[in-house]
């Protein structure tokens, strides 16, 4: 058949065919399709034959990543507050143990994660991506929500800390689904030579989200006072996190559905395909994502270790905080233009070389000037070098998927690394610090990490082309 025939067929079938994905299927047939040409290196065709991609528009991308925004966002204000949090739900007579606990119920969520990710992961290659994400969110909100409105343990007594446990369950159960689904429909909506950038937002939203926390809590530390902030200030950035809820939920309602074939296998089948035939590739993103949520963790933990390890002063301390949010949020950006125009493995292994070598030497400037000038440096550094990476790999591992396993094999490969790996990073690198003495041993840590990820990088296979059946 010849291609300007074949062409012509394929567009009279979109512009006649049943709307029955729940998103405008029409072409306007006065207007010249313009189709995007792929960037040298670019992985084969996400999807079957004459089937375009759905488009999507600012407010939907936002949208798609809010809930990767929220999981963030809530993880800093956590942090920040875990003080107040201590004195509400854990009342001790040691404020250490107060504390302690309450990190301990923050990292109860991480359990539920690979739970999370086995059963909406599933689903979402089962019924949809859609639904998967409806529920994800709606899951997040529950849980965000309980942690509001739960009076303290002075009112209800035990009631308090077992109601907040059950609520970190529910949004550790709802994040370990949340970015297998989410990261898929940004990759199967992008055009071709844009999947990258498409994908990249999930790391920006992360960056976004850092600084918003950061912002946040500096802004009610210095309007309310200690006592008024211990009563209920620290509620407030839960409460303004809960405001994309809504909005989020109204555009998710609306999002294209990208999964190939709904309702044509149920959720065993699906696990027991991705274990049959793409247990190594999961293996190997479990590696990946591993060095890559180290890293991002030991950035986020610069704040702290200016605190605790420099014997900075927190206004110094929180310059880290902003700095990592903002560098992360463009060096994403920048990261998924990179790995669209150079390729992804290219722009995923070279970045991560570079961090490896820079690590080391930055720690030991920070060290021997400790000034809040080289700790923005330094932050901004190992944030960019490792946010490149990220975005990069992130896309790649997602274009590897097939898209008939994409959300459960993504899904249970981040829960994983996040459980594992991002939940203990900041216990490692304190454990490690107090055993040693050693004030470099965030570098080790991310070293070390960093030489196994590359040999997962170097290992991963190019894009798997779709298996879904082709037309005629």
């Amino acid at each position: 058949m010849p291609e300007l025939r074949r062409k012509e067929i394929d567009c009279l079938y979109w512009h006649h065919r049943p709307n029955q994905s729940g998103y405008d299927t029409s072409i306007d047939m006065n207007h010249t399709l313009s189709v995007p040409q792929p960037t040298p290196g670019e992985p084969p065709a996400l999807r079957s034959p004459g089937k375009p991609p759905p488009s999507l528009n600012r407010w939907t991308v936002a949208a798609t990543v809010a809930g990767n925004a929220l999981e963030f966002y809530d993880f800093l204000t956590y942090s920040t507050f875990a003080v107040y949090i201590g004195h509400a739900f854990f009342p001790t007579d040691s404020a250490f143990a107060s504390l302690l606990l309450t990190l301990a119920t923050f990292g109860v969520g991480f359990l539920t994660r690979p739970l999370g990710a086995l059963l909406i992961g599933a689903y979402a290659d089962r019924s949809g991506r859609r639904p998967a994400l409806m529920l994800t969110i709606s899951l997040m909100a529950i849980g965000t929500l309980a942690l509001v409105l739960t009076p303290s343990y002075a009112r209800i007594g035990v009631w308090a800390p077992a109601i907040l446990i059950v609520a970190r369950l529910v949004q550790g159960l709802a994040l370990g689904g949340e970015v297998g689904p989410s990261t898929a429909v940004l990759l199967e909506c992008a055009p071709s030579g844009s999947r990258g950038l498409f994908v990249s937002w999930q790391n920006a939203s992360q960056g976004i989200a850092v600084c918003a926390a950061g912002l946040v809590g500096a802004a009610l530390s210095t309007i309310l006072d200690p006592a008024h902030m211990a009563g209920w200030g620290w509620r407030v950035p839960f409460a303004l996190g809960l405001v994309i809820v809504p909005v989020g939920l109204y555009i998710r309602r609306r999002l294209p559905e990208t999964l190939e074939a709904p309702g044509s296998r149920g959720s065993a089948a699906v696990l027991g395909l991705l274990w049959d035939q793409h247990r190594r590739l999961l293996m190997l993103a479990v590696l990946v994502l591993m060095c890559l949520t180290i890293s991002t963790y030991v950035s986020n933990y610069m704040t702290t270790y200016a605190l605790t390890t420099l014997g900075m002063p927190a206004s110094q301390a929180m310059l880290a905080t902003i700095t990592n949010g903002a560098i992360m949020a463009a060096g994403a950006i920048l990261g998924g233009k990179l790995s669209d125009r150079y390729g992804r493995r290219l722009v995923m292994i070279a970045p991560r070389v570079m961090l490896l070598a820079a690590v080391y030497p930055a720690f030991l400037l920070l060290m021997s000037v400790s000034t809040p000038v080289v700790l923005m440096l330094v932050t901004a550094l190992l944030t960019l070098l490792g946010v490149l990476s990220g975005a990069a790999a992130l896309t790649m591992l997602t274009e590897t998927f097939p898209n008939e396993v994409r959300s459960s094999g993504l899904a249970i490969a981040y829960a994983t690394a996040v459980s594992v790996f991002g939940g203990t990073t900041q216990f490692v690198i304190a454990w490690l610090i107090g055993v040693t003495g050693d004030r470099l041993s965030p570098a080790y840590y991310v070293i070390a990490t960093s030489i196994v990820g590359l040999w997962a990088m170097l290992k991963l296979p190019e894009a798997l082309r779709p298996t879904t059946p082709q037309p005629a």
